[in-house]
Order: structure tokens, then C-alpha cells, then sequence
């Protein structure tokens, strides 16, 4: 059979060959560094038999797929260290997940001196290098074979393939074995670093009616030097936490009377989100964006129309009950049928279209209190909202124009290079989940497709991702801890238009549906703020720090100097504070330095007389005496041009 390796290489090799002897052929040196591997595209197991030609690319640890297979093998380690200490505890699963894996047991909580034996155990696994085989059963025979074994959870996943007619199958590692899909490394004793990093409680597959399990999570590398570095990296990222820092810089605070999921921002947080809510506003009016306000509720009859009520209804907040009241409202958890209101204002022609409506939106959802996290998910939050009116002629266009809007974005913030992009895609086999026709979707998806295409996006599919109503393109980004989210959004939608009756009037005489695209400019304004405080540590850009100078006198004496200096700062427009208390200017200097103050003017004795200021920057340190009005046009410049 003919093999064609990365790079294009053909090689020919035995029919009947595996891929784990076809990369001994290859290179020793390339199988030592194996994980898994792709055939035509799709991952697969080294211990896979190749009967026919096909593309063959070997993934070691460097691939995202080989790290996936490195680390679902190191959560089966645990799982059979976890067995050989506690027999009677019961397997969940045990999957990879970014920057390591997890296990779900049902067994007591591990103490930290549980989880100490539990990583000495998995050393010993990995230093008798046990080899890892695989088996498949019968759906009969392998809930036979777990039953017996008491395996409870694993019994309930078996049984799920009941209806599918395939065989399961199975990963063992001496007297361990695991039911699993793979794939898996050849033996354990490749796992040369690993640690266990936290164990919590887990509801089974996510539900809080379910019995609650423990989760033991962890990290593995083939080399010890990976790990350390690995670590270093989480004890930093633990330091730039947005939910520890940004409470410590005094920007959110939450309370358990108000509820979980809403955040009460501090004036200095307040303060960020105002200026971002200007820039962003500011920059939608110059692109040619209308305006609009819209309620925060709605009669439940809207989200009907819409769809969301049957779609989306347990995400929201509903007020009221069907069987009681005669109207029941809900809060918002998008604005689109509202803006659609606006479009529904009067009779609409192609010369209205394009049609851009933008919203600083209050949206509501009701998040699972298992997924709040600080700023970044939220149950209240605010959005840089937008839909789109336009013909087909203009959808490639104006979708560019949203892409090149929220570029501008992330490139001002300082985020672009964080982000990735996800072509969000319906599931066909999921059907109850969306509305439209196969046509329809074959049709959005492909237009889609096109003009990411065709704008060279470099994104990745996610089947099953889509909104109910239609494909997008997600700006992903990870926070501090790897954790990955959406942070804007752009959406084409062909279905939403029919249902509210938006028709435009086209040259030829005859009424059309428009198209639309949903878009967010910056998205969540909260999320916003959680990835700004991570990525800066706090220290914000000077047109973004809600403090941006502190001026400091030397003495009670100089007061009266310090506030005209401080009165010039403030008529200029920068935002300034007058540090007035009798302490030395040491610890001025070092408060202001905790609290990340851009720039720190100092007022002395030789400064008041020559009328000047000493200037301190956060970022260059001293830059020596110059006049106020210099300072003032420095800062100013740099605030305009938006610097980091």
C-alpha cells in the first residue's frame, strides 16, 4: 500500500502493517515521540491496522491531538493508581481537556495525603512501563463484564450503544482496564512528569440532580523540565487572576444578598467599562451604525416568534407563570427580536439597506451556578450588541466590514494575537436543536464558508456550535488559565427575517426578506474587563487606567502647588488623584506603585519654584523634571493614539 506522509513523501509498506511498525520503519526516533496518529484526517490509535492507501500524519506531544491522547492515557494512570488504593471506588470519566485531564470517582473525598499516595502509585505504574492494549466486546458482553465488576457509571455509557450495533471498546493496562474510545500511547511508561493540581466535587455528566463525585485534575509532560515549566506558568497565571487581582485593585466586588453571577462594579471598574462603552460607540457611529434602546423584557409572545422560547427558554429568566397569568414576560437574553422592531418601523426599500443597529445591551441569561466564574460568565451583563439589514448582494461586504470592526478592536485592547476563530456549524443530527430547512442551512453555511474563504480566516469547525437560527464565526480566546470562551461573535441568518415578516422592497419592484448578520463589536464589556486585567496584570494603558496620574508633594507645604497642578491635569480632561496624606514620599511613591498608577508627578521644594514636575511612569521609571503643560501634551498624545 502506498503511504503518503506529511509533507507529501509517498512511501509503500506491507498491507496488514499498524501504524505504530509503520513509524518504527519510519524513524525510532519518531515513534519514541508517538502519541497517536491521523489517517486521512481523522485520529486514530498507533496500534491501527492500514489496508490501503491513505495520507498518514504521526502526532507526538507538539500536536493538539497528541496532547490529547498523552493525556487521556495519564488520566487512565490515575485511574488504575486510584483502583489499586481504593478497590471499591467506581470509574466515571476520565477525559483530556486543556493543559491536562480530570477523573471523576465515586468514592469519599481525597484528603492531600490521599492525593500524595495516589501520584506515588501512578510512579510506580509509569516506571513498570506497562503496555497498553486494546479490545473491543459486544454491548452484551461488556455490560456483562462491567456489572460484574460493579462498575455502575460504565454500565450506563455501554448500554447508550445499545442501538448503535458496534462493538465498545476497552483499553487495558495490566490488571486495569477501562472502557474507552482511545486513542491511547503504547505502554505508560512514557509519561515521564505528571502532578495531580486539585480535586473537587463533580456532579455526574454535569447534573445537580445526579450524585456528586470526586474530580481529581492534573497535568503530564514527557519531560520533567516541561512540567516545571508548565507550573511556573499556573503560579503566574494564578497572580494575574482576574477574580484575585481584580478585587484587590477594588475594580468588582460581589455580594451573597445581591446573588451568584452578578458582579457590582467599583468605581474604578465602572470607570473602565464607561470608557470602553465610549470607544466602542464612538467607533460603531464613524462605521455608520444607528443607535437604538430597547426594554429589557419582553411578553413571552416575542421570544415565541423568535424561536427562543422553544429554543432557549431554560437559559432564561422568565416572570411569571403561562398557567396563571394572562401575559408572562421574561428578561432579555438577546436583543435581535427587539432591533428587529425598529427594522418593523415602517415600510423598508433597498435603498434603507444596508440597515446597521447597534445596542450597549443588558442581556440575562440563566447560567448554571456550577459555570459562574467572576467576570468572565456572568448572569447580568453588558454587550456591544448589533444586527445587520442587507440585501444578498452586500453580505460579503458588510460581513467583512463587522470582522474588520471587531480586528480593530482586539487590536487597539491588545488581544488580537490571543485569539482563534471558530466556523460554529449546526449538527444535522441533531435536528430538535434548530429551525429552517436542510436547504437553508446547506445554503447559510455555505455562503459562510465562501467568505471566510475568501478573507483568508484561518478557523476551525465546530459541528454543533451554531446559534438555532444560523452558522457563525466565534472569536475564541483563553483566559489566564487556559480556560477557553467566545468573546465576539459575527452570525448570518436567513430565517429570523421570514418569521418576524421583514421585507425590503427591492429595484425590481418585489418585497424580499433581508438577510442579517448579528454581530458584537467587543462582546460582554464584563468579559472584556476579566481577559484586560489578566493581560495587564492590572496595569492598564494610560487611556484605559481608571486612575492615570497620582500627584504626590513632598510635604504639608506644598498642597496648595500640588492642586494647581492637579486643577491643570483635571481641565485637560486626564483623570488625576491628589495623594495629600502626611506620609514620606517613599511610601507614597511604593502605594502608588501597588495600585499601578501609570504616572506618578512628584512636587518638590525646586518643582514648585521652577513650576514643573517631577514625572515617575510606571513603565520607564524616572523620566526627570519637564513643565506641566509638556506633561500634559505627552499624556494627552498618548491617549489619543490609544498606546500600550
Amino acid at each position: 500500500m502506498k503511504i503518503t506522509l506529511k509533507g507529501g513523501e509517498f512511501r509503500e509498506f506491507e498491507n496488514g502493517m499498524s501504524i505504530a511498525d509503520i513509524t518504527k520503519e519510519i524513524s525510532m526516533g519518531l515513534y519514541r515521540a508517538a502519541c497517536a496518529a491521523k489517517v486521512n484526517g481523522k485520529v486514530c490509535d498507533l496500534r491501527t491496522v492500514l489496508n490501503e492507501d491513505c495520507e498518514l500524519q504521526i502526532l507526538t506531544f507538539d500536536d493538539e491531538d497528541g496532547k490529547k491522547a498523552f493525556w487521556h492515557t495519564t488520566s487512565h494512570i490515575l485511574a488504575q493508581a486510584v483502583k489499586r488504593l481504593y478497590p471499591d471506588a467506581k470509574l466515571a470519566i476520565g477525559p483530556a481537556i486543556d493543559n491536562g485531564f480530570y477523573y471523576d470517582f465515586d468514592v469519599a473525598a481525597f484528603s492531600a495525603e490521599d492525593i500524595a499516595k495516589i501520584e506515588a502509585e501512578m510512579k510506580k505504574i509509569v516506571k513498570e512501563n506497562i503496555e497498553i492494549t486494546r479490545f473491543t466486546l459486544p454491548v452484551e458482553k461488556a455490560v456483562e463484564k462491567l456489572s460484574a465488576d460493579g462498575e455502575v457509571y460504565k454500565v450506563e455509557l455501554a448500554n447508550e450503544h445499545a442501538d448503535k450495533g458496534e462493538d465498545i471498546s476497552f483499553y487495558e493496562q495490566g490488571e486495569f482496564y477501562d472502557l474507552c474510545a482511545g486513542p491511547h500511547l503504547m505502554n505508560t511508561g512514557v509519561v515521564k512528569a505528571f502532578k495531580l493540581t486539585q480535586c473537587t466535587g463533580a456532579y455526574w455528566r454535569g447534573d445537580s440532580k445526579s450524585k456528586q463525585l470526586c474530580r481529581v485534575y492534573g497535568t503530564a509532560f514527557p519531560k520533567a523540565s516541561m512540567l516545571e515549566e508548565h507550573l511556573a506558568m499556573v503560579e503566574e497565571a494564578k497572580k494575574r487572576d482576574h477574580n484575585k487581582l481584580g478585587r484587590e485593585l477594588e475594580l468588582f466586588t460581589t455580594s451573597d444578598l445581591i446573588g451568584q453571577g452578578l458582579p457590582i462594579m467599583l468605581p474604578k471598574g465602572a470607570r473602565i467599562i464607561q470608557l470602553l462603552q465610549r470607544f466602542v460607540e464612538d467607533e460603531e457611529q464613524k462605521r455608520g451604525w444607528q443607535l437604538t434602546k430597547t426594554p429589557l423584557m419582553a411578553k413571552s409572545d416575542l421570544y415565541k416568534l423568535s424561536g427562543h422560547w422553544d429554543h432557549y427558554q431554560d437559559g432564561m429568566f422568565v416572570l411569571g407563570d403561562e398557567e396563571k397569568d394572562d401575559e408572562v414576560f421574561a428578561l432579555r437574553p438577546m436583543t435581535c427580536p427587539f432591533q428587529y422592531q425598529a427594522y418593523l418601523n415602517r415600510q423598508r426599500s433597498y435603498r434603507d439597506l444596508p440597515m446597521r443597529l447597534n445596542e450597549t445591551s443588558t442581556l440575562f441569561r440563566n447560567e448554571a451556578s456550577g459555570e459562574m466564574h467572576g467576570l468572565i460568565r456572568v448572569r447580568q451583563f453588558t454587550i456591544s450588541e448589533g444586527h445587520l439589514m442587507c440585501t444578498p448582494e452586500q453580505l460579503e461586504n458588510e460581513f467583512k466590514g463587522c470582522l474588520e470592526l471587531a480586528i480593530y478592536m482586539l487590536k487597539t485592547l491588545g488581544l488580537y494575537e490571543d485569539v482563534s476563530y471558530r466556523f460554529s456549524q449546526w449538527d444535522p443530527d441533531n435536528r430538535e436543536k434548530y429551525i429552517g430547512t436542510n436547504e437553508q442551512w446547506d445554503e447559510a453555511q455555505g455562503i459562510m464558508k465562501k467568505i471566510l474563504d475568501h478573507l483568508e480566516i484561518p478557523y476551525v469547525v465546530g459541528i454543533g456550535e451554531a446559534a438555532f437560527y444560523g452558522p457563525k464565526l466565534d472569536i475564541q480566546i483563553k483566559n489566564v488559565h487556559g480556560k477557553e470562551d467566545t468573546l465576539i461573535t459575527i452570525q448570518i441568518d436567513q430565517m429570523l427575517a421570514e418569521k418576524f415578516g421583514m421585507e425590503y422592497v427591492d429595484a425590481d419592484g418585489v418585497k424580499k426578506n433581508p438577510y442579517i448578520i448579528h454581530r458584537t463589536s467587543l462582546g460582554c464589556y464584563e468579559r472584556t474587563l476579566a481577559l484586560l486585567i489578566e493581560k495587564y496584570a492590572g496595569a492598564f494603558p494610560l487611556w484605559l487606567a481608571p486612575e492615570q496620574i497620582r500627584v504626590l508633594p513632598i510635604s504639608e507645604r506644598l498642597l496648595d502647588k500640588a492642586s494647581e497642578v492637579v486643577t491643570a491635569l483635571e481641565n485637560a480632561g486626564l483623570r488625576v488623584t491628589l495623594d495629600n496624606r502626611s506620609e514620606k514620599i517613599g511610601y507614597k511613591i511604593r502605594e502608588a506603585q501597588l495600585h499601578k498608577i501609570p504616572y506618578m508627578l512628584i512636587v518638590g521644594d525646586k518643582e514648585a519654584e521652577s513650576g514643573t514636575v517631577a514625572v515617575r511612569s510606571r513603565k520607564d521609571g524616572d523620566l526627570g523634571s519637564m513643565p506641566v503643560d509638556e506633561f500634559i501634551s505627552k499624556a494627552l498624545t498618548e491617549v489619543a493614539t490609544k498606546a500600550r
